[in-house]
């Protein structure tokens, strides 16, 4: 399990430009035009983490797998996109299928490259990519209350829904109280619940401090993760070895890649951690949910794990690194064995036991 992002935001802000850097690759055209973005491309990232990198070499793996991300690069938005303006309904569907949103936003001056409302204003961007994504949940709901459909639903059901419609009638984004909420908001497709990030494209001068247009959208999305990238800087980083990039990154003190900003993000945001299994065959992390109990954990390598679950066999990361191997963990006493109760930690190693 990896997890999926969407680019998204309105036409010429950087996107294509943006995911074909992260994703090292020149799947995406970018234009000064609108909508030259038309079908999603995809594409699909792997985490780097030196833990596995020198869990691998202890174990003397013959693969090393890392955990990925998904990118989805989505045509620009429009106002009106609801109601089928531009690519419309056709947008609205990609954002569906992804597990976050990153809104990118223009936050830099070129004469050369064109904005579709001819001002570069992000706060009022993403107010417009909001509003579309609200209009859209408010017709959502409304088609699962019509009459004919209400039948379908429960009694509690319904009085979520009518809450939800008040809310997003009133301009606010939904939101999930519980998870029976979560499962009945995310089953019916509703856009404004999934987690955000915004991303400020902005000019390389202004990649460590911001300018005028950062202040700008921090101000008016006070609680909202935020982060900023320079999707020219990542184009050229995408095109060099390791020492270039280092070089490079030295040279205009960058300290992190984008993409490595928007992992971290994006881990955070989704609550997400990292455990790894370790041997001769293979070396692999694996992506959980935080405060995920290790039967569970164990169905992401296979389902019939959970079911068939006796004990895990733990280690963390930095012991095994620290004494060479479990086998060394275990002779020092560093070796834990979990039952069905134990919630895995973020660089667990683990050897799963279960019932053949």
């Amino acid at each position: 399990m990896g997890f999926k992002c969407g680019i998204v935001g309105l036409p010429n802000v950087g996107k294509s430009t943006l995911f074909n850097a992260l994703t090292a690759s020149k799947k995406a055209e970018a234009a000064n035009f609108p909508f030259c973005t038309i079908d999603p491309n995809i594409g699909i990232v792997d985490v780097k983490d030196e833990r596995l990198d020198q869990l691998a070499k202890l174990s003397s793996s013959k693969k090393k797998i890392y955990a990925n991300i998904t990118f989805v690069d989505i045509a620009g938005l429009v106002k009106g996109a609801s109601k089928g303006e531009g690519l419309g309904n056709k947008f609205l569907s990609h954002i569906r299928e992804v597990d976050a949103i990153i809104h990118l936003v223009r936050c830099f001056d070129s004469e050369k490259i064109t904005h579709v409302n001819s001002i570069i204003n992000p706060a009022d961007d993403l107010e417009t990519i909001k509003t579309e994504i609200i209009l859209s949940d408010i017709d959502i709901i409304q088609k699962k209350l019509e009459k004919s459909k209400k039948k379908a639903l429960g009694e509690k059901q319904i009085k979520v829904l009518e809450e939800k419609l008040g809310h997003l009638s009133k301009g606010e984004e939904a939101t999930i109280n519980d998870k029976e909420e979560e499962e009945l908001l995310s089953g019916i497709g509703l856009l404004s619940i999934k987690p955000k990030i915004i991303v400020c494209n902005v000019d390389e001068d202004s990649l460590s401090k911001g300018n005028q247009y950062t202040k700008q959208v921090k101000e008016k999305y006070p609680g909202e993760k935020m982060i900023n990238i320079c999707a020219d800087i990542e184009d050229q980083l995408s095109g060099l070895d390791l020492n270039e990039k280092e070089d490079f990154m030295k040279d205009i003190g960058l300290e992190k890649t984008g993409l490595n900003k928007l992992i971290r993000a994006g881990y955070d945001l989704l609550r997400l951690d990292t455990f790894f299994t370790s041997g001769p065959e293979e070396s692999r992390a694996w992506t959980i949910k935080k405060n995920t109990s290790a039967p569970k954990a164990a169905s992401v390598i296979h389902t019939d794990f959970q079911k068939n679950f006796i004990r895990a066999e733990t280690v963390t990361s930095e012991d095994f690194i620290k004494y060479g191997s479990a086998e060394k963990c275990k002779e020092n006493g560093k070796l834990r064995i979990e039952g069905k109760d134990y919630i895995v930690k973020d660089g667990d190693v683990l050897f799963f036991r279960v019932n053949p």
